[in-house]
């Protein structure tokens, strides 16, 4: 059996029982970063079998794994903070215990960009959450322009390296809508800048973010909104 395994994103006290005795009870655990996972299981008091699983190696590591679970092995599979899958590891995976009717389930828990998206005051009915834009300028405006026209709340996530860039880049595409950025979530530093996303990028500026932050902005006024009566 394949257990996806949600953990903190920063505060240990959000990992739930079911997750505890899901690793301490899992025959291996396949981990993004076995040393940062290491620091997890020694801290809840668990030694369990490792085995890394991360993006530069995801198709052949599945592979591992599969072998595991078809011996009838259970296996618990990690990433470094958060939900399996959710721009981590998990998607290839999945597909392949689907596609070879293989058990598999999930433990869930802590998600960044549901909380950032709770936090931000931007509606929360209908939402896309869009990862990670790609790196270069160009292509991150062309990733942006694809939800220009939509009515949905947007989230990103983005490293500390590109953020101010990518809140110009936002800007640019989306004009001056609401935004909102959240860092250190669950931490002792935990920190929601609400505005527009042109007096977010000033703060940026002025106070660099030391985490990776998730950028969430309000969505295209409807038709009915822009029209004037």
């Amino acid at each position: 059996m394949l257990y996806l395994v949600a953990t903190p994103i920063g505060n240990l006290g959000d990992i739930s029982q079911r997750a505890i005795e899901t690793l301490r009870n899992a025959d291996v655990i396949a981990s993004e970063d076995t040393r940062h996972t290491g620091v997890l299981l020694k801290r809840l008091g668990i030694e369990r079998p490792q085995l890394s699983f991360h993006e530069h190696n995801e198709r052949r590591a599945a592979e591992r794994i599969l072998a595991l679970l078809r011996e009838g092995r259970t296996v618990a599979l990690v990433s470094d903070a958060g939900t399996p899958g959710i721009s981590d590891p998990g998607f290839v995976l999945v597909r392949r215990c689907i596609e070879e009717g293989l058990p598999f389930t999930m433990i869930p828990g802590p998600t960044a960009f549901v909380m950032a998206l709770v936090l931000s005051g931007l509606p929360t009915h209908s939402f896309t959450f869009r990862g990670f834009p790609p790196r270069r300028s160009g292509a991150r405006r062309r990733f942006f322009a694809i939800d220009r026209a939509s009515p949905h709340t947007l989230i990103f996530y983005e490293s500390p390296f590109r953020l101010a860039e990518s809140l110009e880049d936002a800007l640019a595409v989306f004009g001056d809508r609401r935004a909102a950025l959240a860092f250190e979530l669950t931490k002792m530093f935990e920190r929601i800048e609400r505005g527009t996303l042109s007096t977010l990028r000033a703060q940026v500026e002025t106070r660099p973010p030391k985490g990776e932050a998730v950028i969430v902005i309000e969505g295209a006024p409807s038709a009915s909104e822009g029209s004037s009566a």
